[in-house]
């Protein structure tokens, strides 16, 4: 059996405003019936209405003591990376067995996480990280990024709507005809296009920049203007149609041609990602600093590093009477499906990692290439030590 004598283990996650769950009792049910041990945390599925019985029922145990699960475990399958657990004084890796494996959004590259990188190596933790998947046909259903981002894109131009200080749509009114607000949106990828999309739908006028050319004319399909912005052919396009990190030289090109319609919107929605890589700062202190009074920044690109120069990671807050958005769980919010999407994401992918009940390790398959992060007390993620050298 593909998953025998591999003890699953599934934690409660523990960032603020964290409401997703790794697993779902349908989940759970396709690891046991392929031979697997499922432990999970008392309550992990709670807040995003996955009970306790629903899970014993699929086959799981319940466990209440986070470390007794942590150290039972072969695989830790979490949804965001590994934190402090304040409740018991110990981080989550520090509980985890040396030598285990993880699995989950680790987003590496951030500087945010670099620590927690290092930790993992220290533990001699094998660790996995969800949005390196690469864009390719036979990943497509284990493609949690892509999942996420459908959910974040729909909610960062609701969460921008309840910060704007105007209306969406074009208004007639007892006074006269308000204009509709002016949105405009910063990388058109899956995030992207959803917010491309839920603005049009709420009536906004829609401008958008990408520096691939098949992501601007899916933008134009939708109804969006796209600003110009010519790059040398193939420069911005990378592999599997994922956006390429772009020359120094050519980011300040892109930061010129985009300032004049950041200053004039009213909200900016900020998408700009490069797989499993830093996000580039596109948006300056000096942008902000010229926008309307009342505009808002959703920076949905936070968690990779965030595309704007003033973002702070986790919080919202206003910049100078611009509100900034840099909420760094948007998924968590609609918790449900985006737990579902998830979850059948994170099977599919275990699925294609295990063999034969071990992990796959040092297969020169180009999804686990994308997306080990470290082994053998060393990593060995590309945008990782990019972003360490840039760093230091």
């Amino acid at each position: 059996m593909k998953f025998k004598a591999i003890t699953i283990g599934v934690p409660r996650e523990i960032m603020d405003g964290e409401r997703r769950v790794a697993v779902i009792p349908d989940t759970v049910k396709n690891f046991v019936d392929a031979g697997a041990r499922v432990l999970i945390e008392k309550d992990a599925g709670s807040m995003a209405f996955y009970d306790n019985d629903a899970y014993t029922q699929a086959g799981a145990e319940i466990v209440e003591n986070p470390a007794d699960l942590y150290g039972r475990s072969d695989v830790i399958l979490k949804v965001k990376e590994p934190r402090m657990n304040e409740s018991i004084g110990k981080h989550e890796i520090e509980l985890m067995q040396e030598g285990a494996i993880l699995i989950g959004f680790l987003h590496p590259a951030s500087p945010a996480n670099h620590e927690m990188v290092q930790m993992l190596v220290r533990k001699n933790i094998t660790s996995f990280t969800l949005d390196g998947i690469p864009r390719i046909s036979r990943a497509q259903h284990m493609d949690a990024l892509t999942s996420m981002s459908t959910v974040a894109g729909y909610k960062a131009v609701i969460i921008g709507a309840k910060h704007l200080s105007r209306f969406m749509p074009m208004m007639p009114t007892a006074s006269g005809v308000i204009p509709p607000a002016q949105v405009f949106v910063l990388g058109t990828g899956v995030a992207g296009l959803q917010s491309v999309a839920m603005a049009k739908r709420m009536g906004s006028k829609v401008k958008t920049l990408d520096i691939r050319p098949e992501a601007n004319e899916q933008a134009r399909s939708l109804g969006a203007e796209v600003i110009p912005f010519v790059l040398p052919e193939g420069l911005g396009v990378g592999e599997g149609g994922y956006a390429r990190r772009l020359p120094e030289e050519w980011y300040e090109k892109e930061r010129k041609a985009l300032s004049e319609t950041i200053v004039g919107s009213d909200m900016v929605i900020l998408a700009a990602l490069l797989p499993g890589e830093r996000a580039p700062i596109l948006v300056t202190e000096a942008m902000v600093l010229q926008m309307k009074k009342g505009s808002v920044i959703v920076d949905i690109s936070v968690d990779q590093g965030g595309n704007c120069a003033t973002t702070k990671a986790g919080e919202e807050y206003s910049y100078q009477g611009i509100m900034i958005s840099g909420l760094a769980n948007i998924p968590a919010t609609l918790a449900t499906d985006s737990t579902r999407m998830f979850a059948q994401n994170a099977w599919h992918f275990m699925s294609h990692i295990v063999k034969d009940g071990t992990v796959e390790r040092y297969s020169d398959d180009i999804i686990i290439q994308e997306t080990l992060v470290t082994r053998d007390r060393e990593i060995v993620h590309r945008g990782t030590l990019q972003s360490q050298d840039e760093e230091s």
